[in-house]
């Protein structure tokens, strides 16, 4: 789960600063190991990095809004450096053990940093991913054109959304996240309505019009239409 969702300072709002404090604790367990709900979560990180195998080198890759970390075990080409950044350093901290632990932290950075106003300077990098986070910030717009600063010419900016409020990613929600989220006492519906703040609809006309040369896919059908997948990625290349 993101952190890049910035509240306003005066709010008081029990319902969101306790989903805040004790649901964000299991985000991963709930989302990605568990039954079918972790099949599909984990299927659309390999959707987003089906098209780079290992005949494929980005040299300097810049993974936003990471989290804990899930999705870099699923990056299957080369690269000379992985930088893990993502605005909660606990996460970061997390992020940083797995990956020790699995023996490929030679190559891996890590900084704990927003995703909607980069410290690096202009054509930083050779691709840049954002899995599950776009949905969650305000302007996107601008994030967008933030991302494409820190990448060079000819490099790609990778994008991974679920396509919230289509039919089928709203059939999949009750069926298993919000379960779970009801059982811990979570006003599930109130609290996503604050997470995804952009409908992917809109996300994708912003993607479109920013990037003229990319490639889309959809998850678990080909059809393009949010209705009836649970998954939409976007691989743009910088002009």
């Amino acid at each position: 789960m993101t952190d890049d969702v910035v509240a306003p300072a005066a709010d008081e709002d029990p319902s969101w600063t306790d989903y805040r404090s004790r649901f964000s604790d299991v985000y991963d367990e709930s989302n990605y190991h568990g039954g079918l709900q972790g099949r599909v979560m984990r299927a659309g990180h390999e959707l987003t990095e089906a098209a780079f195998g290992p005949d494929r080198t980005f040299a300097r890759v810049l993974e936003v809004g990471a989290g804990t970390g899930a999705h870099f075990p699923f990056v299957r080409h080369r690269f000379d450096e992985y930088r893990i950044t993502d605005l909660d350093p606990k996460a970061i901290e997390v992020a940083r053990q797995v990956i020790d632990k699995a023996g490929r932290s030679a190559s891996v950075s890590f900084a704990a940093h927003g995703a909607a106003d980069l410290p690096y300077e202009d054509k930083s990098f050779d691709r840049l991913i954002a899995t599950h986070v776009l949905e969650h910030l305000y302007e996107p717009h601008r994030v967008l054109r933030e991302w494409r600063r820190v990448v060079r010419p000819g490099g790609v900016v990778t994008v991974l959304l679920p396509t919230d409020p289509g039919i089928a990613w709203r059939v999949g929600r009750m069926l298993g996240p919000r379960r779970n989220a009801e059982k811990m006492g979570v006003a599930y519906d109130y609290v996503m309505a604050r997470e995804h703040v952009n409908p992917l609809n809109n996300l994708i006309s912003f993607l479109r019009h920013d990037f003229r040369d990319r490639q889309e896919r959809w998850w678990p059908t080909r059809v393009p239409s949010m209705d009836l997948n649970l998954f939409f990625v976007c691989h743009a290349v910088v002009p």
